[in-house]
């Protein structure tokens, strides 16, 4: 049993008002909102990172280190790509849209591929791929941007 020093105090609960749980997914007119204003603003590696994930449905954890030879060898997007999941350790396959391949090819024609290794990089450190923690950023961001709360969506949504 768990008792108090009269001279502690009760400390709020770290996830109090946060929405818990499973969030609910992005609906089809949410996610042409979001493509639409990623393509306004230019954001190349934004909308190619988007156009992967809703292809994919992969964890953010998969999304960000995917390695540019399993979506564009030599540079150019394919239609279908498999990647090994970090959590289940089995293969996913899936289908890459024409969104996604134009999306990827206009990130790699606007910045230059060189040789790194992964799709996503790092600004920091272009030999490892961006942070989970980054990619939550952006979603957040890209959630903002056409007028939802961010707070009710998530990397998996």
């Amino acid at each position: 049993m768990f008792f108090m020093h009269k001279t502690e105090t009760l400390r709020s609960p770290w996830n109090k008002g946060r929405i818990i749980g499973q969030k609910p997914p992005l609906q089809p007119k949410h996610v042409w909102a979001i493509r639409t204003r990623l393509q306004m603003d230019e954001k190349w590696r934004d909308l190619a990172m988007f156009n992967v994930g809703i292809d994919s449905k992969l964890r953010g954890c998969d999304l960000v280190t995917l390695r540019l030879q399993d979506i564009a060898p030599q540079g150019v997007p394919i239609d279908r790509a498999t990647v090994m999941q970090r959590k289940t350790g089995r293969p996913v396959t899936f289908e890459i849209s024409e969104h996604a391949q134009s999306a990827v090819s206009r990130y790699l024609a606007a910045f230059s591929v060189g040789d790194r290794n992964y799709l996503f990089p790092s600004r920091v450190r272009p030999e490892q791929p961006i942070s989970t923690r980054q990619y939550s950023r952006l979603v957040y961001i890209w959630v903002e941007s056409i007028g939802l709360d961010p707070r009710r969506y998530g990397t998996h949504s």
